[in-house]
């Protein structure tokens, strides 16, 4: 049990001292709250500086310069078209017959002359074989007329020998020489009909041929068109049980490009222009070309005019009918001019801006954005030609957010 007199000192010891001033316990408070103020106030400002840095970095892509190769020139004019074939062929035997056998599969290549079919030859073969039996007989006939044209030739000459000693009359020796002549004639036809005779064993051995199916020239083989068993004609008439050929060739040495030019730009293209390829399937690969002619007609219905360009690259990746598209390069200067190679760099179009009257880009250097004033060449696809301000190498910033100032802090986009 607590004491009396320890509770009288607790007591004590709670009891306010009224002796002291009373204004110095708010004057401690006030300070305290001046100051908590002040702390709260530098916390506020430094969130929302915070909040504004963060807001203000924006994220953006970017990509590359690329250095102009030498050989490159500025695009005058793009267009679009197709890898096609100068030599393709559905190869099909010149008559009507049964498939016995095909050797090829899509993807195979195939050499000039080698066999890649073969159909059903048994009436060609019993053909050739009476050919050569009617050469036989008239072969034959012709020894049978010689031999008796020889005993006639002797005979004439026994009858002359004869009627010199007066044992037999003229008419004897008239009929002998007419004997020699008529059989003298049947030699002549014999050998004809010998002619005639083997003739008729060549033309079967033509048929017999016509039954190998060979590959007209070097190529791939793209289609597959028969199989065993059906029956393959060179004509388009007999319905939908006859194939017209075996398969389908490509030579891919005589790939090319075929382009549709509006007729409002063909003036930009001439003959032996310097092309650049870009297939839709590598739209990195660029393919050095050139153009090979201008087809001398115009599709009135689309207002076009077709290019032949060809590709100076032969590659596996390139197959017909590809979608490709083709910048017709600058010109190269006539001899006498100064040949200047093209300099300068390559930027997606869409990096490049107007600002008043100039034409800018914006670089990523460190995490800040630059503003340049750039000079601008040609096109090329869609990339444009720097001829100064950004060099090769230097990252830039692909459209750029419009309200992105120089300097202004910025990250670049993850892949």
């Amino acid at each position: 049990m607590t004491s009396d007199t320890d509770k009288k000192a607790l007591l004590g010891q709670l009891r306010i001292d009224r002796s002291e001033p009373l204004s110095r316990a708010p004057i401690a408070t006030r300070t305290w709250i001046i100051a908590a103020g002040v702390v709260l106030a530098l916390i506020a400002a430094a969130g929302a500086w915070l909040a504004l840095s963060t807001r203000a970095v924006a994220t953006v892509h970017v990509a590359p310069a690329q250095a102009i190769g030498g050989a490159a020139g500025a695009s005058v004019l793009d267009a679009t078209g197709y890898v096609t074939a100068r030599r393709q062929a559905t190869v099909s035997a010149q008559i009507t017959g049964t498939v016995a056998a095909v050797l090829i599969e899509e993807g195979d290549h195939v050499k000039e002359g080698q066999v890649i079919g073969r159909l059903d030859d048994t009436a060609q073969r019993a053909a050739l074989a009476q050919a050569q039996a009617q050469l036989h007989s008239a072969q034959a006939l012709l020894q049978q007329a010689q031999a008796q044209l020889a005993q006639n030739q002797r005979d004439v000459r026994r009858n002359e020998d004869l009627v010199k000693r007066k044992l037999v009359s003229e008419q004897a020796v008239e009929l002998s020489r007419t004997q020699v002549e008529t059989q003298t004639a049947q030699v002549e036809a014999q050998h004809k009909q010998i002619d005639l005779a083997a003739a008729n064993v060549r033309s079967a051995q033509v048929q017999l041929d016509y039954c190998t199916v060979r590959a007209p020239f070097t190529g791939v083989v793209i289609a597959k068109a028969a199989q065993v068993g059906e029956i393959i004609s060179p004509l388009s008439a007999g319905g939908g049980f006859t194939r017209t050929g075996i398969g389908t060739l490509v030579d891919m040495d005589s790939l090319e490009v075929e382009v549709d030019v509006n007729e409002a730009y063909i003036n930009r293209v001439e003959p032996g222009q310097r092309v650049e390829s870009v297939l839709n399937a590598y739209p990195d690969w660029r393919i050095p070309s050139h153009v090979i002619a201008i087809i001398p007609t115009a599709d009135r219905s689309k207002a076009t005019v077709k290019v032949r360009i060809g590709l100076d690259v032969k590659d596996n990746r390139i197959v017909p009918d590809m979608g490709v598209r083709v910048s017709f390069l600058e010109a190269a200067k006539v001899a006498g001019e100064t040949h200047e190679r093209p300099h300068g760099v390559l930027v997606p179009a869409a990096a490049v801006r107007k600002d008043g009257d100039q034409d800018v880009v914006f670089v990523l250097q460190g995490q800040r954005a630059q503003r340049r004033v750039v000079t601008l060449g040609g096109t090329s696809g869609d990339s444009r030609q720097l001829l100064a301000g950004v060099s090769p190498g230097e990252a830039v910033i692909v459209e750029a957010p419009a309200d992105l100032k120089d300097g202004a802090a910025v990250s670049e986009a993850k892949p």
